[in-house]
């Protein structure tokens, strides 16, 4: 009835428990891209199949080509990411409107954990993304295709489906970050791939400040954002204040105060791009 996506690379820490909260689909394929640290072995004891990708630097990402190039068994396609859980009672509804589809895709809510707190503002809840849909009408939109530092996953990019979707009653879990060190050295990457799409000026950056909408609208909402003035202290106050994030207590604040560093690593690193661009050699 249905089949499910697990990208990674490794994910020895997530990978099992995962898989045991899709266990009840008819298949769990996993897409590994170099992993070693034993994801492999592990996806494979725990009855996944596990298929190697190599990206090219290019397009298409690992999701993509998943969608592409896997021989699924089943029309619908769940995507998880390794430190995601689906819950006992989302797999119900699930398994439950796939019987009997309103729609060709649906959008899926996420509880982010920080720090094993569910931060319930900040911006991040509600977080819908559209994970479940069949899979022949759903494709990652093509934001950037230049070799950065973000990785060979679509972290970014939202799928694009050629036909109706709806919205799930229940929550997936998004276990993102257990430790200050993860978000650092994630995000580090993550802003190189933001300031690149900066400077380039005809792509958009992460809509992960809790702004929806079509990749159009984004791309205007993103453009608008750079030109304020204090980027990182205003990202603050609107996480915290603005999206009653000092609600969520001190995880909130430390969560906030992330948020704002990424803010000053995406401008920091943009104005070294342009800097680099205006004294090479012509």
């Amino acid at each position: 009835m249905i089949s499910v996506l697990i990208p990674v690379r490794n994910e020895k820490t997530n990978i099992v428990a995962c898989i045991e909260s899709v266990r009840w689909a008819d298949e769990i394929v996993v897409v590994d891209s170099g992993s070693t640290d034993g994801t492999v072995e592990l996806a494979r004891r725990n009855e996944a199949t596990v298929i190697d990708f190599k990206w090219n630097g290019k397009f298409p990402k690992k999701k993509n080509w998943a969608l592409e190039n896997v021989a699924w068994k089943n029309e619908w396609v769940l995507i998880l990411d390794a430190d995601e859980r689906i819950t006992a009672e989302l797999a119900a509804e699930i398994q439950a409107e796939i019987k009997n589809p309103q729609a060709d895709g649906y959008f899926i809510n996420r509880r982010f954990i920080f720090l094993g707190k569910w931060i319930r503002h900040c911006g991040y809840y509600p977080s819908w993304n559209l994970r479940l849909f069949r899979h022949k009408l759903g494709r990652y939109e093509k934001v950037q295709t230049s070799d950065t530092a973000s990785g060979d996953n679509e972290v970014h990019e939202h799928i694009v489906l050629s036909g109706a979707a709806a919205y799930l009653k229940n929550d997936m879990l998004h276990y993102a970050y257990s430790d200050i060190y993860t978000w650092m050295e994630k995000h580090n990457r993550y802003s190189n791939w933001e300031a690149e799409v900066e400077v380039c000026g005809d792509q958009l950056g992460s809509s992960n400040a809790g702004i929806g909408g079509n990749l159009s609208t984004r791309r205007k909402l993103r453009i608008w954002s750079r030109r304020l003035p204090f980027r990182p202290t205003l990202r603050f106050f609107y996480s915290y204040i603005l999206k009653l994030g000092f609600l969520d207590g001190r995880a909130g604040y430390m969560f906030c105060r992330l948020l704002a560093t990424y803010e000053m690593l995406n401008v920091f690193k943009a104005h070294a791009l342009r800097q680099k661009a205006k004294h090479r050699p012509s």
